[in-house]
């Protein structure tokens, strides 16, 4: 379906996830990519540079490529317009603490940004109902949106580091959301600042892309690919190469794309939008960099360009009418042999089981068939049911705790196999038990350890049969883990916490009692004629939590985990329907260390320009003794000029042995950073709705302005 019509070789090699094309002229489009070196060249083989004198400067004087100093080491670019008109674009580039905006065309800066969260990921374009597209960066746990002057005009935090960007109309409203992929593996969709939908996956979510019809497409670091339909999972395939980059392009000219992967082993794919079925695949000789689209050609076609780290450039266009028909027929000829060999392999064994299965059903016994040969065949009782339960057990010396699944049947027949499959809670999402012979009985139990706080669907597959059976029945059935599985019941000793969160709700306690038993894994339904008054110890080390709710509604929930306080309000918001909830929390662990962190904070940016002088003066002495023992040098006075050089060698020294200190300090701060955000997210996910907006746009504030004190008022309360 797609045919190469040209393949470039440029002499630099790229770095994953890190290519983008951009109309800097707003006429002719360039690829652009970062290098290993530190460096963004711009491929432009229809004009060249206006302005020679600025950062880019011409690989060679014939060379159409075009190369942009950074001197740190690249973590993200995109290329887009920051006008309203949408004529010129912009290249963004991003390091772990810097954002640059360059005018390619006139090789001058827009701004230059501090990106004191690092930039890990770029998106360029209109966001929600602000006036001007933004370029918004994805860093240490932030998000942060800028203007084509430099202004920052948005904000928010995230639940952990930011792997991925795009923008995207999920809602089909007209307005485009941001999706945010994370490593704390998340997929979450805001509309402007709020979080209107979260999707959790099993793996780091490394690549976005926009497709048709309000979806859009998802790699993760496990090699899995898929798309979402809104905030519901479509389709998805995995395999063991990683998917590096994705995007959506429209192979067939039925208006709808299809999706593009480009692989770690080399291998380019499209996938029908409906099914994920493979329908045109292709290879490059390296992995793949980046996938763009653009009309590199100038010809009024829009190619689809795949680059790979080595610098190897192919763009494919859509086969024309009489190509596609060729293609098609050696596709479909192969592709029919393929299924038909593999139908034929499915039948040749089914017919084998049958032949057998005749020939037991034949042997001539006076009494017809015996018991035994029963057995052999799989034959079980026609009344053989299949029984599963779910029990919380706290673990002992030898068990860790965990949620234990008993899958048994209804008489004497035995299991002798069974295959669970979930997501996120077992390696490679599938888990098999097979007890030896000697340990054969009509029940098996198997140890399930959800990893975190969401509902799992196990899809479980039990193999019956007798003790002396070569083939089984397969029984298939599909049980749901409650949200909140790893919580026993606490003791009647149980201290309370000293942490605790308060709020309204204009329900009965009936409902939420309803709620309790639906997410809690009981051993029978929790009743009450009152006041609910309810503990559970968590099975994962986060203490006791108490749930107290009274007949005019007021809930208190006591937990000395934030984390969990958020998870359980955002669960009870989302049972009852409430679109706005205010909360009051009070966590004193807590914000004695985010005290602590934010001094900590004001130490390490202190030090950061101590250290900045230091360097810079260090810098300036280092030009007057090069010139120096250059004048020595030239004068033919060797001992003055050693001397130069050896006080160079130890300035030199120290000037390298200040920059490391200068890196650990700047990973400190950076992890202290992260945990102020972290902190921020979690503040919000205490509250619903616009409060929540308004906690996280608050406490940014508090911060701007140096006032902690504000900042703990606001977690607090909610309200500045």
């Amino acid at each position: 379906m797609l045919v190469p019509i040209f393949t470039l070789k440029l002499n630099h090699k790229i770095n994953p996830r890190m290519v983008t094309l951009g109309k800097y002229d707003g006429k002719h489009p360039n690829l652009t990519a970062a290098t290993t070196a530190g460096k963004v060249f711009v491929h432009n083989p229809h004009t060249r540079m206006a302005n020679a004198s600025g950062r880019a400067i011409e690989a060679s004087v014939d060379s159409d490529v075009s190369l942009l100093s950074i001197n740190q080491q690249v973590s993200a670019v995109c290329a887009g317009s920051l006008d309203s008109l949408g004529v010129n674009d912009v290249l963004m580039v991003g390091t772990q603490t810097n954002l640059l905006a360059y005018d390619v065309q006139n090789n001058t800066d827009v701004f230059y940004k501090d990106a004191p969260d690092g930039v890990n990921a770029i998106a360029v374009g209109q966001l929600g109902d602000i006036e001007t597209p933004l370029a918004i960066i994805g860093g240490n746990c932030s998000l942060q949106g800028y203007d084509s002057e430099g202004n920052d005009l948005f904000w928010t935090v995230t639940g952990d580091n930011v792997c991925s960007l795009v923008l995207c109309d999920v809602t089909n409203d007209g307005d485009k959301e941001l999706i945010v992929g994370s490593e704390d593996f998340d997929i979450r969709v805001f509309r402007k600042d709020e979080i209107i939908s979260e999707m959790t996956e099993t793996e780091a979510i490394t690549a976005l892309c926009s497709m048709a019809n309000n979806r859009f497409g998802y790699a993760l670091a496990n090699g899995t690919v898929g798309v979402y339909e809104n905030n519901s999972r479509y389709w998805r395939i995995k395999s063991k190469n990683q998917a590096v980059s994705i995007h959506s392009f429209d192979l067939n000219g039925d208006g709808v794309p299809e999706l593009i992967t480009g692989w770690s082993n080399g291998k380019v794919d499209a996938r029908s939008d409906r099914t994920g079925e493979v329908i045109f695949k292709d290879n490059l000789s390296s992995s793949v960099a980046g996938i763009v689209e653009g009309d590199y050609r100038m010809d009024g076609h829009s190619e689809l360009i795949c680059c790979s780290v080595e610098g190897e450039v192919r763009g494919y266009l859509p086969a024309s009418q009489e190509q596609k028909g060729n293609l098609m027929d050696t596709n479909v000829e192969q592709e029919t042999i393929r299924e038909l060999s593999q139908r034929k392999q499915n039948l040749l064994l089914e017919l084998k089981n049958y032949e057998e299965n005749a020939k037991a059903g034949q042997a001539e016994r006076p009494s017809g068939m015996g018991e035994l040969d029963k057995a052999q065949m799989g034959i079980i009782p026609a009344n053989t049911q299949l029984q599963t339960s779910l029990t919380v057990n706290p673990g002992d010396a030898n068990k860790p705790p965990h949620v234990e699944l008993s899958v048994s049947t209804t008489n004497d027949t035995i299991v002798r196999s069974v295959l669970i499959f979930a997501e996120g809670i077992f390696e490679g999402e599938s888990h098999v038990v097979h007890p030896s012979v000697q340990n054969l009985s009509n029940c098996l139990k198997v140890q399930v350890v959800p990893p975190k706080d969401v509902p799992v669907d196990l899809h479980i597959k039990a193999f019956v049969g007798g003790k002396s059976s070569n083939q089984y029945h397969v029984f298939e059935l599909t049980r749901q883990l409650p949200r909140f599985s790893m919580y026993l019941p606490c003791p009647d000793d149980t201290p309370e916490p000293k942490s605790s969160v308060a709020f309204t709700v204009n329900e009965r306690v009936q409902r939420v009692l309803m709620w309790i038993n639906q997410n809690f894994l009981l051993n029978e339904d929790i009743t009450c004629k009152g006041d609910l008054n309810i503990g559970f110890i968590s099975l994962r080390g986060s203490g006791p939590v108490f749930i107290n709710m009274q007949a005019n509604g007021q809930v208190t929930i006591k937990t000395d985990d934030l984390d969990l306080a958020g998870d359980l309000i955002q669960a009870i918001a989302n049972f009852l329907g409430i679109e706005d909830l205010q909360v009051t929390a009070d966590f004193p662990m807590h914000m004695e260390e985010l005290k602590n962190v934010l001094h900590k904070v004001d130490e390490f940016h202190s030090v950061r320009q101590k250290l900045t002088a230091e360097m810079a003066d260090h810098s300036n002495l280092i030009r007057s003794l090069v010139v120096r023992a250059e004048d020595a040098r030239l004068m033919g006075d060797m001992r003055n000029m050693r001397r130069g050089y050896m006080e160079l060698f130890d300035l030199n020294r120290d000037l390298i042995n200040g920059y490391k200190i200068r890196c650990t300090n700047h990973q400190e701060l950076l992890n202290c950073l992260k945990l102020v955000n972290q902190t921020i997210q979690k503040a919000g996910q205490l509250r619903v709705g616009k409060f929540k907006t308004q906690v996280v746009s608050s406490c940014r504030e508090a911060i701007k302005t140096n006032n902690i004190s504000a900042l703990f008022k606001i977690i607090k309360t909610g309200a500045s």
